[in-house]
């Protein structure tokens, strides 16, 4: 039996079926529809349209159905087109007619964009969580880090000492902007749908305000073609997910790199590790290479719902079908992703003497030569050749630069000062710099952001 038997002289085909059902994946929206169906029962109670009995008989029916799928009791049917049909039909088994006027007033249209908007706001909250609990970690490590400092790079070129509470925290921005985008990706997709019908709402007295707040929406829908043709939201979360990804790709390809034996910053622990099947000795940062292989999954997904959306017409196409596999891959592996990444860094052990030998290179406070030479009245463009041809004669002739920066008339031994080990951190006074005051400062306004964060999460619904 199909949802459209009566329009149609005969059956689907198997090759129909086959091609057009969702079943095999959109059965993850059980608990969504389940909640759905129950509020809308209770919305068409609430406007007269159908009794009290036949409204509670119905909701006590829903829950038998829902105590089913929890103990993995559901049995499918190969007829089950989608979850709407599947539920609706086990209704139906145990209820007959009474089950049969579930449906009265809604369409498949308005049903499944009432649940994929449920279930969005449902992943921000777990996907939230488990960034914010990332965050933490990096924190964490970010405080403990203290005075321990390593290369900054650019061009994966040694650039300048920084401190690593300061290279740590950089990615926790990033991360609260993940969370930022997150949060208003959940208010604007925080309206209901329900009500609008197949796409020109019902001649029926339904009240999709009242459903909204049983639903836990913050409003409904202003237009009824709108509601049921927008993925919008579907597009921004997957968005959202694929810049989560690609900055936990930038935690993993450092990770990769410093956990090799030419960096040597960090030891992985071998709960977070893998080996190798040939090679004895080896020790392989695989959660890192996952988080940043990964990564193309998550644009991926992104990339195919954009296709999609692009040629439809309004209001309802079965194009949008397609919005809820890519939904569900991208939240189930950057969820893993979070989780396991969060462990290997929460498990590193990382080593500050490596990391201080590497960024204790005298080139590498070249430009507090620079700009000494700019405190004292030399145009910077003209220090920078300056100091670019003392490090040049310093790799060429092999001469210490300390001692080209001493013998200097322009620098001498004031300067060659500025060449000892860890002095370049200590004299970087910018506002949110990788000085000390300024770390120190930026630990306590990352931690109190975080904070709001966090509460704004817990509030969630």
């Amino acid at each position: 039996m199909t949802l459209w038997e009566g329009r149609f002289s005969s059956g689907p085909s198997s090759e129909l079926m086959a091609f057009t059902e969702s079943i095999s994946f959109d059965r993850a929206l059980w608990h969504e529809d389940i909640r759905g169906s129950k509020a809308h029962v209770k919305g068409l109670v609430h406007s007269n349209i159908i009794s009290e009995d036949e409204g509670r008989a119905i909701l006590e029916s829903l829950d038998a159905i829902s105590r089913e799928f929890e103990d993995d009791r559901f049995v499918f049917l190969e007829s089950d087109e989608d979850i709407h049909s599947a539920i609706e039909r086990r209704l139906t088994d145990l209820l007959g007619d009474v089950g049969a006027k579930l449906h009265t007033g809604r369409s498949r249209n308005d049903q499944i964009a009432t649940d994929m908007r449920m279930f969005s706001k449902r992943v921000i909250i777990d996907v939230g969580t488990k960034a914010l609990a990332l965050c933490d970690t990096l924190l964490e490590i970010a405080s403990s880090a203290k005075e321990s400092y390593l290369p900054g790079y650019t061009h994966t070129q040694r650039a300048q000492p920084i401190l690593l509470s300061h290279h740590l925290l950089a990615h926790g921005w990033a991360l609260s902007r993940d969370l930022d985008r997150l949060l208003a990706t959940f208010r604007r997709l925080d309206v209901s749908p329900l009500g609008a019908g197949a796409l020109g709402g019902s001649t029926l007295p339904l009240d999709p305000d009242f459903v909204a707040v049983e639903l836990g929406f913050s409003s409904r829908f202003s237009n009824s073609v709108d509601a049921v043709s927008d993925r919008d939201f579907v597009a921004e979360l997957l968005f959202d997910i694929a810049l989560l990804g690609v900055h936990l790709s930038r935690m993993g390809e450092e990770f990769v790199l410093w956990s090799t034996e030419e960096f040597g910053f960090v030891r992985l622990d071998d709960a977070y590790s893998t080996g190798s099947s040939l090679l004895p000795h080896k020790k392989n940062a695989d959660i890192a290479e996952l988080a940043r292989g990964k990564t193309g999954r998550l644009i991926g997904n992104l990339v195919s719902l954009l296709t999609t959306l692009k040629g439809l017409p309004l209001s309802y196409n079965r194009d949008l079908q397609e919005d809820k596999e890519g939904l569900f891959d991208s939240v189930r592996q950057v969820s893993l992703a979070l989780g396991a990444v969060r462990g290997m860094i929460a498990t590193a052990s990382f080593d500050f003497g490596r990391m201080k030998t590497f960024a204790d290179s005298e080139f590498l406070v070249a430009v507090d030569l620079a700009e000494y030479l700019v405190k004292n009245g030399v145009p910077f463009r003209k220090a920078h050749s300056l100091v670019g041809g003392l490090v040049r004669d310093s790799i060429e002739r092999r001469v210490p630069l300390y001692e080209l920066v001493s013998a200097h008339p322009l620098l001498g031994s004031e300067a060659s000062t500025l060449l000892a080990p860890s002095g370049a951190i200590r004299r970087r006074i910018t506002p949110g710099g990788s000085g000390m005051d300024a770390v120190a400062v930026q630990l306590e306004e990352f931690s109190t952001l975080l904070a709001l964060q966090k509460k704004t999460f817990s509030e969630l619904r």
